[in-house]
């Protein structure tokens, strides 16, 4: 739209510049024809009245009657009928007539190429302003912005923009997952060596005094091991985009009992009980095995912090922007510390005695992919709560 209205504006310029120098050769040629014309008037008329000074008095009355008149000569001119022509009075003006047109055409010419050197001066300072931000966006240097121009550039300067900004976003993101590797890495071998050690020193024991109670601790190392390993294979899946969900409608409250279910050896070890009350029929569409995984995760968490003999509590109700389910304990809640950072990888908080802190950012992983969120809250009256939203649209 930009570029159609510059070359209209261009196309105007040099119509306009065009009318001037005709019209200008116009108002020239006009006055430079009047001056000849009352020149050969008051030539002819001096020769009458030098030849025949009696005919002063009659001249001078037709050339009055001729000014006062408003009706133009009609008929045909008497010099034609003695063998004159309308160039036999005008040939030595033919020289002073090319000189004005010229003049005309010089200055139309002129208004034309200034015009022309204007947008073309233009135009080459806005490639040279686009191309030393680019140079500057290519060193480093500062100033992501671009200055708003509505021209011909417009649409290159949008794109240009475009590009850069996700360039920027790209190289933040690199530099981010860059980071976020080497953290990984990092608490990865942390992880690792934790269980190592205790299969290592068991081993070693094992060696100088045998016994079933080393064999115990090796096995309870290798199944943390192999937890871990589940773990980061599932988590990469996801990074990756690999993970494959199933889409189904899912009842509420049947995924919160599989869970539940799947947990009942760990609850009775444990001394903590389940409560899931039955609230009416609430649907989703979800993987059913994904999300009783991230249920599972949050119900273990809060049955490793209440204390035995209580109980950990499940709600759900549904509205129609989403379907809400809520779960907590009864034990002393999060710390203030550790609620920014519960959903980390590999965090542990505070009160945490077991766990690779893997659990909690799986569960929050598997409930974005499925359109939800969670956030983790400390009850008024005591008590550590997940909230799970998951939207409809």
């Amino acid at each position: 739209m930009n570029g159609k209205k510059n070359i209209r504006m261009t196309m105007l310029f040099v119509l306009a510049a065009s009318l001037l120098s005709a019209s200008l050769t116009a108002v020239l040629l006009t006055n430079y024809y009047g001056h000849a014309q009352f020149q050969i008037l008051g030539s002819a008329c001096q020769e009458i009245v030098q030849k025949q000074p009696e005919a002063t008095e009659t001249v001078l009355n037709t050339i009055k009657e001729y000014k006062n008149s408003s009706a133009v000569q009609s008929g045909e001119n008497i010099l034609l009928s003695y063998g004159y022509q309308q160039s036999d009075f005008l040939e030595p003006l033919q020289r002073n007539i090319i000189y004005f047109i010229g003049i005309g055409f010089v200055i139309g010419a002129f208004l034309v190429m200034g015009a022309f050197w204007y947008w073309h001066r233009k135009e080459i300072s806005r490639i040279e302003a686009l191309t030393n931000y680019l140079e500057k966006v290519n060193t480093g240097g500062p100033g992501l912005l671009l200055e708003v121009s509505e021209d011909d550039f417009s649409r290159l300067e949008d794109e240009m923009y475009k590009t850069v900004t996700t360039l920027y976003q790209t190289r933040d993101a690199a530099l981010e997952a860059k980071n976020n590797f080497a953290d990984n890495l990092s608490n990865i071998a942390h992880q690792l060596k934790t269980p190592i050690t205790a299969i290592s020193l068991s081993t070693q024991m094992m060696k100088e005094r045998p016994s079933q109670e080393y064999l115990v601790q090796i096995q309870k190392q290798l199944n943390r091991l192999t937890h871990l390993e589940e773990a980061l294979l599932l988590l990469s899946r996801i990074d990756a985009g690999t993970l494959t969900l199933e889409w189904e409608k899912v009842d509420v409250f049947t995924v919160l009992t599989l869970a539940a279910d799947n947990l009942q050896e760990l609850f009775t070890q444990a001394g903590v009980s389940v409560d899931i009350p039955e609230m009416g029929e609430a649907e989703i569409i979800a993987d059913l095995d994904w999300t009783m995984e991230a249920i599972m995760n949050l119900l273990k968490n809060c049955m490793e912090h209440t204390p035995t003999g209580t109980t950990v509590h499940c709600a759900y109700e549904k509205n129609p922007l989403y379907l809400q389910i809520r779960i907590w304990d009864e034990g002393q809640g999060f710390t203030r510390e550790d609620i920014p950072h519960i959903f980390e990888r590999f965090y542990r908080g505070k009160n945490t005695k077991d766990g690779i802190g893997i659990g909690l950012p799986l569960a929050k992983a598997i409930i974005e992919m499925q359109n939800g969120m969670i956030s983790a809250i400390n009850l008024p009256n005591g008590g550590a709560c997940f909230e799970i939203r998951i939207y409809s649209h």
